[in-house]
């Protein structure tokens, strides 16, 4: 299910489905520990109003929901038309303690005064491992505590005139016959059961009563901790305080970290100012204290398949902070660059993925290919990463990252690019693709490579290392020279996808048309825009796809992409990042106009948070696979820049 809403302050992240309910919570990690992670897990809101009671995800409700113009603050307004009742919901992470709040406004729609009875859930999964949680109503703290080992969770709240919650319990879900302890509160009353430990949930309610076309607030918390002391002072810290002054100082917080990028959101059209701030906010939720940048927080996954895209992809998180280092951003970029020395091999490549933590990810990636030896890896990866750095470098020059990263960083995977060449085709070894599916030499990796080590050979000039320059400026020479050569297709009039070389000459190509091969050569300076090849491979693309003024979408990655396909989708589903690539391609063949109609689509089929998804359905524009993906923010937010950012 989208995530509309993304909470974040580096460590702890709070992912809000689209019935209003926290699906997603991760703590001390962003992507990592999920302990909302399971099957139709959510921490249910409900309201009891004469007799009747809805769940907001019963279907009875409509939502409207935004981000606050000045930060990463949620606003979401639910609407119950039978029972007369609006709920107004103000939502953050606390931007200095690992607090995840939620101010709301009760409604009374109705012209007699009624009691309204507020009901807020808990279930929670701490560490998604099979030793027990425990819950526990804290009596003097007026709380209930969810713990296990190292992590603590403490709920609160308080109405308008600051008294606690009228009524809890707590119980059990999935085991033993239990749906889960949210059940009780359906005939509006709670049973007060004190403590649980297995799978446990709990639930707490407030009795409000409201005047005739009147309204009520309650305050709602939660805190995270390694302890349960730590968490239970959090709590009484809330507890003290009027919660809008934490509110007031996390806008602060995001109105400053924003300053970088307002004067140039200032001189967008203004249908684009929003899905822009907006797109910039979401990319810096999924970016980690310690510099990771999750692919996706977003867990639906889990429930159709074995895995979600909670990891850290080195391509994914560079291409990602890429339109961030363009707008001024320092910080991200050199966390992200200690997180990929973090996770550096020894010989100098990074592998498929990796956890927030910087541990390996999971992979399906071998070390026997093609009946050889290899390392298990996206080579682009590595390259892209040296890239980012000499990009930094180029809008920066920040020499104490040059001090700090160049031999650490730059030198030992240039030295590996370098050596992982084919000597026959001069180009790059085999490895996996950037769709992480084929092992071959592929066209969008050779650039990469030929990237990062121009960029880094010049920077090596720049920093006296005379023969790195001229070891790294030969090799990158000598792919430009061959790749043309071997990678452009003329029978298809288009860049081959990829080859396998059995030697001998023998090359095995793969004549798949994929829109990467066409990016990777134009973006990274492979291959000018301006030459006879680059358009008529263009062409072909837009042929292949059927790409017109009225419908600028991409179908798929490549030709007859299968993933997560629609059915009736002929060629697959469409991407935004590819679609975004015809921007950008546009852009470059000097047609500004058609390429300002495709980022003007695109935002109008974002979330009104401004999410962007992986794919969607063609036929009725459904997100598909999970939303938001942050490299479809971050394509967004670099296809804005290339229009409308001075050169």
């Amino acid at each position: 299910m989208t995530r509309p809403i993304l909470l974040s302050n580096g460590t702890l992240h709070v992912g809000i489905n689209l019935y209003g309910m926290v699906h997603d919570l991760y703590y001390p990690h962003v992507g990592q520990e999920n302990h909302s992670a399971a099957h139709k897990m959510r921490h249910k809101v409900g309201v009891w109003i004469d007799g009747n009671f809805s769940w907001l995800d019963d279907g009875a409700w409509t939502f409207n929901m935004s981000y606050d113009p000045h930060g990463l603050v949620g606003h979401i307004t639910a609407h119950h038309d039978w029972m007369q009742v609006t709920l107004e919901f103000t939502d953050c992470v606390d931007s200095e303690w690992n607090v995840f709040m939620r101010d709301v406004k009760v409604v009374n729609g109705s012209d007699k005064p009624r009691e309204i009875r507020l009901f807020m859930h808990q279930m929670l999964f701490i560490g998604s491992n099979i030793t027990p949680d425990t819950a526990q109503y804290l009596p003097e703290q007026s709380a209930i505590l969810h713990y296990k080992g190292r992590r603590a969770f403490v709920f609160g709240g308080k109405d308008a005139s600051g008294k606690p919650f009228s009524q809890f319990s707590i119980g059990l879900f999935g085991i033993e016959g239990h749906e889960g302890v949210f059940k009780d509160a359906e005939d509006g009353l709670l049973s007060g059961n004190v403590v649980e430990f297995g799978q446990v949930d709990s639930i707490f309610g407030f009795n409000l009563n409201i005047n005739a076309l009147d309204s009520s607030k309650i305050s709602y918390w939660l805190t995270a901790a390694r302890t349960q002391r730590e968490a239970i002072v959090l709590h009484s810290n809330v507890q003290k305080i009027d919660m809008s002054n934490r509110f007031e100082r996390t806008l602060a917080y995001w109105q400053k970290w924003l300053e970088p990028a307002e004067k140039y959101i200032a001189n967008l059209p203004k249908n684009l100012q929003t899905p822009f701030r907006n797109s910039l906010l979401i990319v810096k939720s999924q970016v980690d204290h310690q510099g990771g940048v999750l692919a996706s927080t977003d867990t639906t996954m889990l429930n159709y398949t074995r895995d979600s895209y909670a990891y850290c992809w080195p391509r994914d998180g560079a291409l990602s902070l890429w339109p961030l280092m363009r707008l001024g951003y320092k910080t991200e970029l050199l966390n992200h660059f200690s997180f990929c020395r973090q996770g550096m091999h020894p010989d100098g490549f990074l592998l498929h993925k990796y956890q927030p933590d910087g541990a390996i990810g999971s992979s399906w990636h071998a070390y026997l290919a093609q009946g050889r030896i290899i390392p298990p890896i996206q080579e682009d990866e590595t390259a892209i990463a040296v890239f980012l750095f000499c990009e930094y470098m180029r809008l920066s020059n920040d020499k104490m990252a040059l001090d700090e990263y160049y031999d650490s960083l730059v030198v030992p995977m240039c030295n590996f690019m370098a050596g992982y060449i084919d000597p026959q085709t001069k180009l790059p070894h085999a490895s996996y693709d950037l769709w992480e599916e084929k092992f071959a030499t592929h066209t969008y990796t050779v650039a990469v490579v030929y990237a990062a080590l121009s960029h880094a050979a010049n920077l090596a000039i720049e920093y006296r290392r005379p023969a790195d320059a001229t070891r790294w400026k030969n090799v990158a020479e000598s792919i430009k020279f061959a790749a043309p050569r071997l990678l452009y297709r003329q029978d298809k009039k288009y860049f081959c996808k990829g080859f396998i070389n059995h030697g001998n000459d023998q090359l095995e190509y793969d004549d798949t048309i994929d829109s990467s091969s066409l990016y990777g050569a134009v973006t990274f300076g492979l291959l000018d825009f301006k030459t006879a090849e680059a358009k008529a491979a263009l062409e072909t693309l837009r042929k292949l796809y059927g790409i017109d003024g009225d419908n600028p979408t991409v179908a798929g990655r490549y030709q007859n992409d299968a993933y997560d396909r629609a059915e009736g989708a002929t060629n697959g589903n469409p991407w935004f990042i590819t679609t975004l690539w015809q921007a950008q391609f546009d852009m470059s063949n000097n047609k500004p106009e058609r390429a300002e109609k495709t980022i003007n689509w695109v935002s109008e089929h974002m979330l009104s948070t401004g999410v962007l998804s992986e794919q969607f359905n063609p036929f009725n524009y459904k997100f598909i696979s999970v939303a938001p993906l942050t490299w479809s923010q971050a394509e967004f937010l670099t296809t804005i820049l290339d229009r409308y950012q001075e050169k």
